[in-house]
Formats: structure tokens, C-alpha cells, sequence
């Protein structure tokens, strides 16, 4: 009888244990490293990946994710996309492009989400008052820590469909960085939509970094790596992680944003941190 009560006690802790991990939404940091021929041993950088924001808020003037964001000690912070949102009012936005703007370069391209608010054009302007560099199917070339990079940005697809209904996304994109050079510097694609490997594929990007997955909504670790995204439907293939190509490296972020109403499960917030190192 005391065996039992006592099986019994540790089966209520393990699922007390379990479920608070399940549901546990606070920020996380997940890291990944990159290899490249196109580095030298000594070299290496440090890019800081942030997506699917929507505005939601952490702690004062977004302090919180700030300063996790500043501990990092990036050289680019990339931002993937629905970083605004159609629904929620824009100051979260604000608060975190001020809280930022200083840690590093930052590079933003737009979501789905800003383009549905009608005042896509808008929304860039108050990114650009912010010092980030809006992305909008081009490219720049900088030098970090000696390292020339490409670092190019497309717009959501969605932009067709609300400023130029007759074009082709897939064109656009394909035109817009036809003549990248692949082979004198390490070229990185920001590019919200993480479906699109295809067309990825035959970019010249050594890297694309993503979002919109917000990782399946639903994961059990080590069996399913996400549930349900947008664009993808049930059982995502790339709900969340690092994903090798043909031709690029591919990372998704889950994103940072967090809603009580469609709660995350074992997926919590996630700020990526990228190191690119030479071999």
C-alpha cells in the first residue's frame, strides 16, 4: 500500500513536471552553428534571428527580449517578418525597433500580417525612422568583421495580391537577384514564407532565414516537430529548425509571439542566434 501511494506520488509530480514544460511560454534561446568554406578558420558571424513578433510585448519598452537580444553580442539582427500585425495596435513594434536599433545592423523584410493591415507602406516608414534596413526584393553588400556579405530581403507574396495583382512573385524574386554574385561572398535571404524552398533553391543565397511556421503551434518533442502552419497545413515539414538543401542552409525560427488564446504547446518563444563560421 505504501508502494503504491508513493507510485502514485511520483506520477502526479511527473505530470505536474510535464505539463508546466508543455505549457511554458517564456522566452527561449536557441542556437545554431554553420559551417562555410566561404570563411576563413578565424572568421565567423553572429546573426540574431527574429520573427513572427506581431507586437506583442515583454516586460517595460520590451526590455526583456531586448536585452536577451543584446547578450548575444550579434553582428545582424535579421527580422523575418510579422513583426507588426493587422490586429494589434503598432507600439509594441515601436518599442522593440527603439530597444534594438543600437545593438547592431538590423535587417527587416515584411510578413504576411503588415501586409494585411492595408498600410504596408506605412509600416516600412516607421522602420525606416528607426535606422533598420527594409529589404524589398533587393539586396546590400556589407562588410562585417572583414567579411563581405550579400544580405537580401523579399517581400510576402501577399504584396501581389494588394499593389500589383498582374505580377508574378516568383518572377519578381527570381529576377531581382539574378546576377548575385554566389561565389565572392556569403549571400543570406531573408524571406518570411518557409515553403518556398523551391524557389530558394535556385537563388544564389547560401543561407535563408524564415518564420511564419510560429512552429507548428503543437509539439512532442522528439516524435512531432509541429502540429499545424500556415501555408503548410497539418504535420508542417518546416515547422521550426535548421534544414539543409541542395544548395543553402535553411533556418526557420518559431518565432517570438505568444497568444493565451491559442496557447503554445512544448514550442515556447524562441530568439535564434546563428553562428557562421569559417572552416
Amino acid at each position: 500500500m505504501i508502494k503504491q501511494k508513493r507510485k502514485s506520488k511520483v506520477r502526479l509530480v511527473l505530470l505536474i513536471i510535464f505539463t508546466l514544460l508543455g505549457f511554458y511560454n517564456g522566452l527561449v534561446t536557441r542556437k545554431y552553428t554553420v559551417k562555410t568554406d566561404k570563411l576563413l578558420g578565424n572568421q565567423s558571424i553572429r546573426i540574431v534571428l527574429i520573427s513572427d513578433l506581431h507586437s506583442h510585448i515583454y516586460g517595460k519598452n520590451q526590455s526583456k527580449i531586448a536585452n536577451k537580444i543584446k547578450k548575444q553580442n550579434p553582428d545582424i539582427i535579421a527580422l523575418a517578418g510579422d513583426i507588426a500585425d493587422d490586429m494589434v495596435p503598432i507600439e509594441g513594434t515601436e518599442l522593440f525597433l527603439k530597444a534594438i536599433k543600437d545593438i547592431a545592423p538590423v535587417f527587416y523584410v515584411t510578413g504576411n500580417h503588415e501586409i494585411w493591415t492595408g498600410e504596408v507602406d506605412n509600416i516600412k516608414e516607421i522602420f525606416r525612422s528607426f535606422n533598420i534596413n527594409v529589404l524589398e526584393n533587393d539586396y546590400k553588400e556589407v562588410n562585417i568583421n572583414g567579411i563581405k556579405l550579400v544580405i537580401g530581403g523579399v517581400d510576402d507574396p501577399y504584396i501581389i495580391r494588394y499593389k500589383r495583382p498582374k505580377s508574378d512573385w516568383h518572377e519578381e524574386i527570381y529576377e531581382a537577384f539574378l546576377n548575385i554574385d554566389s561565389s565572392s561572398s556569403y549571400n543570406i535571404l531573408l524571406s518570411h514564407r518557409p515553403e518556398e524552398v523551391n524557389l530558394y533553391n535556385s537563388l544564389s543565397f547560401d543561407m535563408v532565414l524564415s518564420g511564419h511556421s510560429h512552429g507548428g503551434q503543437l509539439r512532442i518533442p522528439f516524435i512531432l516537430n509541429g502540429l499545424f502552419a500556415p501555408d503548410q497545413g497539418f504535420f508542417p515539414k518546416y515547422a521550426g529548425g535548421l534544414y539543409e538543401h541542395e544548395n543553402y542552409t535553411h533556418v526557420v525560427s518559431r518565432g517570438v509571439s505568444f497568444n493565451p488564446r491559442l496557447p503554445r504547446i512544448f514550442n515556447p518563444p524562441e530568439i535564434v542566434v546563428i553562428d557562421i563560421q569559417g572552416k
